[in-house]
C-alpha cells in the first residue's frame, strides 16, 4: 500500500477546517490504494485516463464519487456519462454539448466545471473570456448538464507571485460568475483550483475544492499508461 495515511489525515482536518472538499487524485494509482483510503471515509476521487476511470468505476464501491479531471475528448464522453459524478475540464462548446447528448442518452443531468485558462503555458486548456461569455448563452439550451462552477490550473512554476496572481485572476472571474442566473447554473458553486504543490494557496486565493494526488498516493506511476 503507498497511501501516506498521516497526511490524508492532516490534509483532511485542515480542509475541513476551510469547508473545502478534497478529490484525491488517483490516477494510475492501483484499485487496492483507492479501496483503502475509501475505508478511511475517502468518497471523491478523481482520473484522467477514460479507460482507467471505467475500469476502476466497475471494480470498487458504487458509492464513490468519481470526478474526471482531465482533458476530455467528445468521442470519448459516452464511456464515462453513465456515472461520472462531475467533470472538471469543460473546456469548449463543443464538448459541453456532446456531454448533454450523452447526458440525455443516459437519463441524467451530468454536473460540469468550466475550465478556464489562466495560465502563462500553451499547453494548457481551458476557455477564455469570450469563450465563457459564448457559453453562457448557449446553456440555456442544454437541458442534461450542470454548470457547478469553474476549474483552473496555474502555471508550473516555483514562483509563488505568478501562481498567487492566477488563482487571484480565476477567483475574480468565479465571483463573476456567480452573478450568472441560478438558472443556467447550479444554486451552490465550485471553485477547483489548486494541487499538491499548491493547494494551501488555492485555498487561501478562494478556492473549495482542490485536486491532490503525489501528497496522497506517492509519485505518479507513468509507467502504467
Amino acid at each position: 500500500m503507498s497511501v501516506n495515511i498521516t497526511a490524508y489525515q492532516s490534509i483532511v482536518s485542515e480542509l475541513s477546517a476551510e469547508n473545502v472538499t478534497l478529490v484525491a487524485v488517483s490516477k494510475t494509482k492501483p484499485a487496492q490504494d483507492i479501496q483503502e483510503m475509501y475505508a478511511m471515509g475517502q468518497r471523491d476521487f478523481g482520473e484522467n485516463y477514460v479507460q482507467e476511470l471505467v475500469e476502476k468505476q466497475a471494480a470498487l464501491p458504487q458509492d464513490i464519487r468519481w470526478h474526471f479531471i482531465g482533458h476530455l475528448q467528445s468521442n470519448k464522453v459516452k464511456y464515462i456519462a453513465p456515472f461520472v459524478h462531475l467533470i472538471h475540464g469543460v473546456d469548449s462548446a463543443k464538448l459541453l454539448q456532446e456531454i448533454n447528448k450523452q447526458a440525455l442518452k443516459n437519463n441524467r443531468v451530468i454536473d460540469c466545471l468550466l475550465q478556464v485558462y489562466i495560465a502563462q503555458e500553451e499547453t494548457k486548456f481551458g476557455l477564455d473570456a469570450a469563450e465563457l461569455a459564448a457559453i453562457k448563452t448557449t446553456l440555456p439550451e442544454l437541458s442534461n448538464v450542470r454548470i457547478c462552477g469553474l476549474m483552473g490550473m496555474a502555471s508550473l512554476t516555483e514562483n509563488k507571485q505568478i501562481i498567487e496572481n492566477e488563482f487571484l485572476s480565476l477567483k475574480k472571474i468565479f465571483d463573476a460568475f456567480n452573478q450568472w442566473p441560478v438558472g443556467i447554473r447550479a444554486e451552490k458553486t465550485i471553485l477547483s483550483m489548486g494541487m499538491s504543490s499548491d493547494y494551501q494557496l488555492a485555498v487561501a486565493c478562494g478556492s473549495n475544492m482542490v485536486r491532490i494526488g503525489s501528497l496522497l498516493f506517492g509519485a505518479r506511476n507513468y509507467s502504467t499508461n
